[in-house]
Parts: C-alpha cells; structure tokens; sequence
C-alpha cells in the first residue's frame, strides 16, 4: 500500500527499537497492554506476531513514513475465526495525520482480498476520543454495531470502559 505520506508493509524487526521505544504509557493509556519491561519482551511478543503471521493466523504490518522511519503499526489477530480482531496505533507526534485510518482501511482489505473476510471486531475504551472517531470513518464501506461497554481493571491497575464494535463489510453493487 502506498500513498504519498506513508506505506504498510509487513512488520520487520528492523523496526523493532522504534516499536519498543514508542509504544509507551500515552499509547497504552487506553489499552489492555502496558509499555514493555525490555527490549527483549518486545522481541519476544513481536516474533510471537510474525510466527503467527507465518501460519497466516495473524496478520502485523508497519506503517513506515516516505523515509522509511517507522509511524505505527497495525494489527489483525484471530484470522481464522469469524471475526479477527483489529488493532493499530500511531506513534504520538505522528497522530492526527490520517495514518490509522489509512492502515487499519489497507488491512480491511487486505483481509477481505486474500482471506475473504467480511466481519471484524474493533474495541476502544469510550475516552479514547482519536480511536472513536477513527471507527466512525468506516460507516461508509461498514455496518458498524456497538456493543456493551466492558468495565474492567488491568493487571497493572488501568481502569478501562472497552466497547467492542462489529464492522460487517458492505457489499459494494
């Protein structure tokens, strides 16, 4: 995928410092994760990522400026169910720039070309203003059904309110 701003390609770990350094208590303030203890903890999930990508299970892409400088990453997990699950993120001084929108729309239909997929699942706690609108932005191509908001407590204490959402593809005529 490439568009004049950015490009989605498939992970590498050439990307992995980046990754490691940036995904950090502001991305994870609304999410189950927490920022990795180590560089070695990322290693380790992200090799896990691309094991699975290598079954075709998962699916993990970087999302890389025109420069080749690593922006964020997007994520589909769940591949060989009804509904895989979606999840990306930007790195802060990147955000506000469309590139969410641009990879989680590559790896929609990505999934939908290659696999056949047509139902997704995406959650977002209810104050995560960027990742609410983000969603909005598939109304479009996507029924969108809201689901219960799931209160809960992380291992590391973070209060979250999740809403998971089903997008079921529309069939464009």
């Amino acid at each position: 995928m490439t568009n004049r701003k950015i490009r989605i390609i498939p992970f590498d770990m050439k990307y992995l410092e980046d990754y490691y350094n940036n995904f950090n208590d502001e991305i994870t303030k609304y999410q189950w994760p927490d920022p990795f203890e180590s560089i070695e903890d990322a290693r380790a999930l992200l090799q896990d990522f691309l094991d699975e990508m290598e079954k075709e299970e998962t699916l993990v892409f970087a999302v890389v400026d025109a420069d080749e400088r690593f922006v964020g990453n997007v994520e589909m997990h769940g591949l060989s169910g009804d509904s895989p699950e979606l999840g990306a993120w930007i790195i802060e001084s990147e955000q506000g720039k469309g590139y969410a929108y641009e990879a989680l729309k590559y790896i929609l239909d990505y999934a939908h070309r290659k696999y056949g997929k047509t139902e997704f699942f995406y959650e977002a706690d209810v104050r995560n203003a960027g990742s609410n609108k983000l969603l909005s932005k598939f109304a479009e191509s996507y029924v969108i059904e809201a689901l219960d908001i799931e209160e809960l407590v992380t291992d590391s204490g973070k209060e979250l309110k999740l809403r998971g959402n089903r997008l079921t593809r529309k069939e464009i005529a």
